[in-house]
């Protein structure tokens, strides 16, 4: 698995205490041994004139076992990171406890 240490490396980004992996335009955020985790997917960016932001991204959270999402409640799609951590965070909160 690619992290920002490097290849094959068991050290994580982390973001709140969760671990944080990102590949390609997809993002991992949470313990997959935790009951939930989220899913993000970068659907599309614009530039500026610092390189490339995104733009719409898809938040999900999915349930461990089945690797479905948990409900259509618990899906958004926004126009920030910042948006996307702040449903992601809460909606992990809620639903591990």
């Amino acid at each position: 698995m690619l992290n920002a240490k490097g290849v094959d490396n068991n050290e994580f980004l982390e973001y709140k205490g969760r671990p944080l992996v990102r590949q390609g335009n997809e993002i991992f955020y949470g313990d997959l041994s935790d009951k939930g985790y989220i899913y993000m997917m970068i659907m599309s960016e614009k530039e500026t004139d610092k390189g490339a932001v995104p733009s719409k991204i898809m938040v999900q959270l999915l349930d461990s076992n089945t690797k479905m999402p948990v409900d259509n409640t618990k899906q958004k799609i926004v126009s920030s990171f910042t948006e996307a951590f702040e449903y992601a965070d809460a909606w992990l909160v809620r639903y591990t406890k």
